[in-house]
């Protein structure tokens, strides 16, 4: 049976307030519902050592973004063996927000994910198309491209420390989801993608990034390849991330 996962992603936001506040409050709503998910809190990198602090055994920690290398003079970059350092077991990578505001090509990302998985994180990694994209046709052929161009120098038992996020640019921070079939068509086109590579496809966890909240989340994890989310503004609420969390279907 594939992780069901729940990772939320703060992007530049959070303070010593709201880590002590909202870790807390998730972790404590997790560990007395019933949750059947694995529950990740993604901080800025500045606060993963005090999120892994907190999260006790029933959160984990990833971290946004990591270097291509692994170390050297490249000031401002974290590398993959920092984060998992501190505790991190998840690592994003290519995000669209990265590919788009800091030019990270699919090469870069696919250094990345090297970098990743010799540290013995999970990599997370990252596609989607832009509504240009979408409304031209090619959403299926850019997002195949980018799994395929991501992972290529994954093999055997790399696999098992591969999550994809499948995260539509325009639904991200617009307020606007693709509706739970079109995210379950493009979950299995990627999943059609691993098999052609190779990959143990019907293992690997395949997450829905586009503006899930409280109330889509349930139709979403229904669907038969979505096994779970990757969050972005609804996780710095407890409630509305906790209810994410509690999405999934009974027997799931």
């Amino acid at each position: 049976m594939r992780r069901k996962i729940v990772a939320g992603n703060w992007k530049m936001n959070g303070s010593k307030d709201l880590v002590q506040q909202l870790v807390g409050q998730v972790r404590e709503q997790v560990a007395s519902l019933d949750v059947r998910a694995e529950v990740v809190i993604i901080p800025p990198a500045l606060y993963v050592d005090s999120v892994v602090a907190l999260c006790g055994s029933e959160l984990v920690t990833g971290v946004q973004n990591v270097s291509q290398w692994q170390s050297g003079a490249y000031t401002g970059e974290v590398s993959s063996d920092m984060a998992k350092d501190l505790g991190c077991q998840y690592a994003l990578v290519g995000h669209s927000e990265r590919r788009q505001l800091f030019g990270e090509s699919d090469d870069v990302v696919a250094r990345k994910i090297e970098q990743v998985l010799a540290s013995g994180l999970t990599a997370v990694l990252c596609v989607g198309e832009t509504l240009e994209e979408r409304e031209a046709g090619s959403a299926e052929r850019v997002v195949a491209n980018q799994v395929r161009q991501g992972l290529a120098s994954v093999a055997g038992e790399q696999w098992s420390n591969i999550v994809v996020a499948y995260e539509p640019v325009w639904a991200i921070g617009t307020g606007k989801t693709a509706t739970a079939e079109d995210a379950q068509a493009m979950h299995a086109d990627i999943r059609r993608v691993l098999a052609e590579m190779g990959a143990p496809s019907e293992t690997i966890s395949v997450l829905y990034g586009g503006s899930v909240k409280a109330d889509n989340a349930a139709a979403l994890f229904a669907e038969p390849d979505i096994d779970g989310g990757l969050i972005g503004g609804a996780s710095l609420k407890a409630e509305d991330f906790v209810s994410i969390c509690r999405a999934f279907p009974v027997g799931a």
